[in-house]
């Protein structure tokens, strides 16, 4: 039979949450989705510009919904995920753990507070609502497909950031680890891991680092939220059901040079 990529690629009617959807990098993958046609939970901890994203893509004709809620609160996850699945009908074809947090101080001085905050929304939010999603999608038939996020820190050691460095290498590993006891039950688990993005995470790097990053890339650019919507979409649909478990770096060819 012939390959139809149009049915492959399909992501029409699948029910999704994204986490941080108010910007940056998991607006860009939840904005893929939507335009594709999915249903798509947002879900983001800054209540106003959530709102304003969510009435955004309803008035655009998109089938777009907004939960507000702390993901570095276990407890408020339970909230969270109840209130997406409602919204969802209490069918989940797609998460994408996508909400990530970074702070910058030299190892020496790192505050354990900011410490812990990093690893409970980097790292524990995570694995919690993946734990959450498997409980739904190991009872459909259709399964599902979860899509961490990871990082060049998943390879690299960064600069000042010892948190999210050991958060983004936790989360790429923890994804193999979940592929494994997941790829004989109908459930994808794969990583993007994207490379130098020009969003509001990066703005407080130097301009002096920005342009050592930059010429190392060798597509000469820095990467934007529009650049995850391929992966996202290819990843979210039928064309990746024998990919499981990988890291896979959108990068503009950073990782290689």
């Amino acid at each position: 039979m012939a390959f139809d990529g149009r049915e492959k690629f399909s992501v029409a009617g699948k029910k999704c949450i994204v986490t941080g959807g108010a910007q940056g990098l998991s607006r860009g993958m939840a904005e893929g989705l939507l335009e594709n046609g999915a249903e798509v939970v947002l879900v983001d901890v800054q209540a106003e510009k959530l709102q304003k994203v969510v009435t955004e893509y309803c008035e655009m004709g998109y089938k777009a919904h907004g939960v507000v809620g702390n993901l570095a609160d276990r407890a408020d996850i339970d909230r969270i995920f109840q209130e997406a699945m409602d919204a969802l009908g209490g069918q989940l074809d797609v998460l994408v753990p996508a909400a990530g947090i970074q702070r910058r101080h030299l190892p020496e001085e790192f505050p354990m507070e900011e410490w812990d905050l990093v690893l409970n929304i980097n790292l524990n939010a995570v694995f919690q609502m993946i734990q959450k999603s498997l409980q739904v999608m190991l009872k459909q038939p259709t399964g599902g497909k979860i899509i961490t996020i990871g990082s060049m820190v998943t390879w690299f050691g960064g600069t000042t950031v010892p948190a999210y460095t050991a958060s983004k290498g936790a989360v790429s590993q923890l994804t193999k680890s979940l592929a494994v006891d997941c790829a004989g039950r109908n459930i994808n688990i794969n990583c993007i891991c994207p490379g130098y993005m020009d969003t509001e995470m990066c703005a407080n790097m130097t301009q002096a680092r920005k342009d050592e990053c930059t010429v190392r890339i060798p597509a000469g650019r820095w990467g934007t939220p529009d650049d995850l919507k391929g992966p996202v979409l290819f990843l979210a649909s039928a064309a990746s059901d024998y990919l499981n478990g990988a890291t896979i770096p959108v990068d503009g060819g950073y990782l290689v040079k």
